[in-house]
C-alpha cells in the first residue's frame, strides 16, 4: 500500500514539472534573447508569445503547452495500466475510483505547474492551453466542447482572454451535464476558478474596455514601446 501511495504521489509530481517546463520563457529567450515576463502582460503563455514574436513560435508554444497536459494525464492512465497488469495495486484499493482522484491531482499539479512554474521563481502563464490538453485527455467530450466555446467567443470577440474565460466557466457546467465523476468536477471548479483568478488583471481591462483583440498590443505594451522610443 505504501509503495503504491508513492507511485501516485511520484505521478502527481511529474505532472507538476510537466506543467513547469517554461516553454514561452525559453522560446523568447533563444528567439530574441529577452524575459517574455517583462514584454506584453508579462504571462509565458502563447498569447503573450504570438505578440512578441508572430504566429510561428505563437503556434509552437500553444501545441506544447498544450501537450504538457496530455502528457501529466497520460502518465496517471501508464501508471494504473501498468500496474493492473503487473497485480501491484493492492486488492483493498478500487482502481477506477483511485484513477479519477489521481487524475484530478495530477491535472490540477500541471495547471498550477504552468502559472507558477519551479523553473521561473514560481511565475508563469494562465495555464488554458495545458489545461485544455488535461481535458482532453481526461474526456474528449468535455475537452471539445469547451474548445468550442472558446472558439465561438473568440470569433464573436476577437478577445483570448475573454475565450478563455468563457471556457472556464464551461467547464464546470460540462462536467456536471456529461455526468462526470465527482473528482472530474471538482477539478473543473477549481481548475476553472484558478483560470480565471489568473485572468484577473484581463478583467479589470475588460470592464474598462482596454482589453486588446487578437492581433492588437496591449496598451501595456504600447506604453512601454513609446517610452522605449523616447529615451532612445
Amino acid at each position: 500500500m505504501t509503495i503504491w501511495i508513492s507511485l501516485c504521489g511520484v505521478v502527481v509530481i511529474i505532472a507538476y514539472l510537466l506543467g513547469s517546463i517554461p516553454t514561452g520563457y525559453i522560446a523568447v529567450k533563444l528567439l530574441k534573447g529577452i524575459d517574455i515576463r517583462e514584454v506584453g502582460s508579462g504571462s509565458t503563455g502563447a498569447t503573450n508569445v504570438l505578440r512578441t514574436l508572430g504566429k510561428g513560435p505563437g503556434v509552437f508554444v500553444l501545441i506544447v503547452d498544450w501537450l504538457k497536459g496530455v502528457l501529466a494525464i497520460a502518465l496517471v492512465y501508464w501508471l494504473f495500466n501498468f500496474t493492473l497488469s503487473q497485480s501491484l495495486i493492492p486488492s483493498t484499493i478500487n482502481p477506477q475510483l483511485w484513477q479519477s482522484w489521481i487524475v484530478t491531482l495530477a491535472g490540477l499539479a500541471a495547471v498550477l505547474g504552468h502559472s507558477k512554474s519551479i523553473f521561473l521563481g514560481f511565475t508563469g502563464g494562465k495555464s488554458v492551453a495545458t489545461g485544455v490538453g488535461i481535458l482532453l485527455t481526461m474526456n474528449w467530450q468535455v475537452g471539445l466542447a469547451t474548445l468550442g466555446v472558446f472558439v465561438i467567443v473568440m470569433a464573436i470577440s476577437r478577445i483570448v482572454s475573454l475565450s478563455s474565460i468563457c471556457g472556464a466557466i464551461a467547464v464546470s457546467i460540462l462536467m456536471g451535464l456529461l455526468h462526470q465523476p465527482l473528482p472530474y468536477i471538482l477539478l473543473g471548479v477549481f481548475g476553472g476558478l484558478f483560470v480565471i483568478f489568473r485572468h484577473r488583471s484581463n478583467i479589470e481591462r475588460l470592464l474598462a474596455g482596454t482589453e486588446p483583440k487578437l492581433g492588437q498590443k496591449s496598451l501595456v505594451e504600447t506604453e512601454h514601446n513609446v517610452s522605449s522610443a523616447s529615451s532612445s
